[in-house]
């Protein structure tokens, strides 16, 4: 029961970085803000970037040209890599 409990954990917090990743690379591409998945992707990617690592105000706020790219890289990154690590620290604690 607990390894069952620890595998959806550890997914929960992949599918999180999955997004920051992911939103972080849309606007690196800069992809198309009308397209549907685009808007979705990234608006996960706000909701899971706990509140620190956000793209406009987050741990590192970057100025000049293409600074709204390198906030979502880096802060968005920054993100996906903590999710990753509470998901397995989480799992190591949870699973028996």
């Amino acid at each position: 029961m607990r390894a069952r409990i620890a595998q959806l954990v550890w997914l929960v917090c992949v599918l999180c970085a999955l997004a920051c990743a992911l939103g972080a690379l849309l606007v690196a591409l800069k992809a198309n803000t009308d397209n549907a998945l685009v808007v979705f992707v990234k608006d996960a990617a706000s909701a899971v970037d706990l509140g620190v690592f956000d793209r406009r105000d987050g741990v590192l706020k970057f100025d000049g040209e293409n600074a709204a790219t390198k906030n979502a890289l880096v802060n968005w990154g920054l993100a996906a890599v903590v999710w990753l690590v509470i998901g397995r620290i989480l799992d190591r604690i949870i699973r028996p």
